[in-house]
This record gives C-alpha cells, sequence and structure tokens, in this order.
C-alpha cells in the first residue's frame, strides 16, 4: 500500500463500520417498508455505498451518477442517473461533504424528478469549507478542515482503497 509523507490515522475501520451500522438503523427507521433509491456520485463514494446497502435491510434501488466540476467550472454530468424517480424515496449517499457545489447541483438535478423525498446521507461532513447552506439529513462524523484520504477518499487517485481514514499533520 502507497502511502503519502505525513498521514496520520482519523478513523479506525471498525469505527467505520460502526458508523455506517449506526447511519443504516436510522434510514430503517425513517424508511421502515418504503422501497428506497440510492444514488452514489462517483467515484469516492463507492466504498461506502456498498458497506451501507449491506446492512439496509430495506427494498433499495442502486443508481451512480458522475459529475464533474473543477475548481471556478460549473458542473457537468459525465453518467446521469438512469433510475425513473418519480415518486420515489431518493438517498444521495456522500462520503463526505465540504464545500457542497456538486451536491447542490445533484440535488437541483434530482428534485427537478419529482422525488417523493430526497435526503443526504454523509460519512463525514466538513461544514468548515462549506460555501452553500446545505446540510446533510444523516452525518456519520463531523469533521474539522482536514484533508483526509482512505476509504474511497483520493488524493490524486492514491488512498480510495484504504481501510482507514487518514488526515496529514499540520
Amino acid at each position: 500500500m502507497q502511502m503519502r509523507e505525513g498521514m496520520i490515522p482519523s478513523i479506525s475501520r471498525s469505527e467505520i463500520e460502526e458508523i455506517v451500522a449506526e447511519l443504516a438503523r436510522e434510514i430503517e427507521r425513517d424508511y421502515e417498508n418504503k422501497e428506497i433509491v440510492l444514488i452514489c456520485p462517483l467515484k469516492g463514494s463507492v466504498l461506502f455505498l456498498a458497506d451501507l446497502s449491506r446492512k439496509i435491510k430495506l427494498h433499495q434501488i442502486i443508481d451512480f451518477v458522475y459529475i464533474t466540476s473543477p475548481k471556478g467550472e460549473s458542473c457537468r454530468i459525465l453518467k446521469d442517473i438512469s433510475v425513473d424517480l418519480l415518486n420515489k424515496h431518493v438517498l444521495i449517499i456522500e462520503e463526505i461533504i465540504d464545500a457542497g457545489r456538486t451536491l447542490s447541483f445533484l440535488k437541483s438535478r434530482i428534485l427537478a424528478s419529482y422525488p417523493a423525498s430526497l435526503k443526504v446521507v454523509a460519512l463525514l461532513d466538513k461544514p468548515a469549507l462549506r460555501e452553500l447552506p446545505l446540510n446533510p439529513d444523516y452525518v456519520g462524523r463531523t469533521i474539522e478542515d482536514r484533508f483526509v484520504i482512505g476509504y474511497g477518499m483520493d488524493s490524486e487517485e492514491i488512498g480510495r482503497n484504504y481501510g482507514d481514514i487518514y488526515n496529514f499533520a499540520q
């Protein structure tokens, strides 16, 4: 496993498992006896989606969206949602929310499809960097303003496969 200099452990694999299990329980309580649609923004949220979807014991549909939002440019959809969201209970599954630009774009895109409900599930929430008034409905952990990698999050495509989450010493 290739490690970057200055990385320090932040959230262990076992802590992630506990967080994911608790989020699954909350979602099951809120959507008891309902079908849900889990929307996974690529690429970072894939591991979180996989673990969360296995823990949620509800009928579910999974779909993916790939949105790019380079700094200073507007969002572009590279792979759109293929599921009909009309009158469905939709959950956007995010590994981390920071500025919120891409998530805000995605929420608007989904709301235009008239879902029955739309909520956001975030493993990590980093509100210090928020540029838009956006709050996730389910939060695994709120973190300070530090760059993190691991468990789907990367630094130039390095770190997505780490089982733990790391940040960098300041």
